[in-house]
């Protein structure tokens, strides 16, 4: 039952950022760039098992890991405009993604950052 609550309350959120999408390119922005899956993800580890650490490494990896991931929004209305497929755009807009999360983490172990 407790899964079933967390997984209604995080689709949820999910549903009100697509709907307010429709209305409010702005406003479902916004919502979508508050890191609410982080939100989320740190609220049920805290109220599952109150280990202060594991938030702490949590945040630290979440913070290292958004740089990369940020190409991917670089990437995608760059190949939009220039007429790629929306499907092949956000195909090679994950790759480029990847790709960097394969470069940070390389970076981080050669600066002996952990994450």
């Amino acid at each position: 039952m407790y899964y079933l609550i967390k997984v209604v309350i995080t689709a949820i959120l999910v549903v009100i950022v697509s709907e307010v999408s429709k209305r409010s390119s702005i406003i479902a922005g916004i919502l979508a760039s508050i890191p609410l899956l982080s939100f989320i993800a740190i609220f049920w580890m805290y109220y599952e098992n109150k280990d202060l650490n594991i938030i702490i490494d949590f945040s630290r990896a979440i913070f290292w890991l958004v740089i990369p991931s940020l190409l991917f929004f670089v990437a995608l209305p760059i190949l939009l405009k220039r007429g790629v497929n929306f499907y092949l755009s956000m195909s090679i807009s994950a790759l480029i993604m990847i790709l960097f999360y394969y470069l940070m983490v390389l970076v981080l172990k050669r600066f002996n950052i952990t994450i």
